[in-house]
């Protein structure tokens, strides 16, 4: 896998470098760059498999560097002090990133990833879904990046009615009836959801509350979502569903 690393600070590129020496990944580092316009030329130039990018640069960001390459064919792995909101924006849209200053083992195991990846994924549908999470504020719709086995989907988090827990997996129901199911556990989603609506009613259930039809007395209490489907609400929960309902 041939690397290449874009940063303007030369002791965090021999620190990276110095990183991609120690590691049994298979890595090649073929070139570095220290900016945005030499980060470009040092891509046409050598055409990497796999670009590990700054954000914050002398002459421009790593953003601005991809806005500015029409097709891209590497992966990337930013590099970035950013703040939550913005890091939040890198987990919704499935893009690796090592926050600074970079952790050794930390960046072995996203090389270890990428070298994973036996097929380049569509990285252009991944950074549009960045660059839009990015302009929005911390409550807005969220473009979210579900891959599965076969394909990778870009959601609004406004058209998932509900979130199910399959064996380690989740299944996302959307409005449009189709059903996603992703490997990854709904404990990661309830967390990067946080702020955007949901709520976890069970151990199994992750909903969207403006898709709550009404609330069901019945056998122990259940929600009738908008989709027809009854989500139980775990027995824990129920009194604080029952005035987050009276606040709605």
């Amino acid at each position: 896998m041939r690397v290449l690393i874009i940063d303007d600070e030369d002791r965090a590129r021999k620190s990276i470098a110095g990183i991609l020496k120690l590691s049994n990944n298979n890595v090649q580092l073929v070139a570095e760059a220290d900016g945005v316009k030499s980060g470009i030329e040092a891509i046409k130039e050598h055409n990497p498999d796999l670009v590990l990018l700054d954000i914050n640069m002398s002459d421009g960001t790593g953003f601005d560097l991809l806005k500015k390459i029409e097709n891209i064919t590497f992966k990337v792995i930013f590099i970035t002090a950013y703040e939550e909101f913005a890091i939040k924006a890198f987990e919704f849209s499935a893009i690796d990133y090592i926050l600074k200053p970079v952790d050794p083992a930390k960046l072995i195991d996203a090389l270890y990833r990428a070298n994973q990846l036996i097929e380049q994924e569509n990285i252009n549908l991944k950074l549009n879904a960045l660059f839009a999470n990015l302009e929005g504020s911390a409550t807005e719709c969220k473009k979210l990046i579900l891959k599965t086995a076969e394909s990778i989907y870009l959601v609004n988090t406004s058209d998932v009615i509900r979130c199910e827990s399959d064996s380690g997996y989740t299944n996302f129901f959307l409005i449009d009836g189709k059903k996603i199911l992703v490997s990854r556990n709904l404990k990661d989603y309830e967390d990067m959801l946080n702020g955007l609506g949901f709520y976890r009613l069970h151990q199994s259930h992750l909903i969207n509350i403006k898709y709550i039809d009404h609330y069901s007395k019945t056998e122990g209490g259940a929600v009738i979502m908008k989709d027809n489907s009854a989500i139980p609400v775990a027995r824990r929960k129920k009194d604080n569903f029952l005035k987050l309902l009276e606040m709605i």
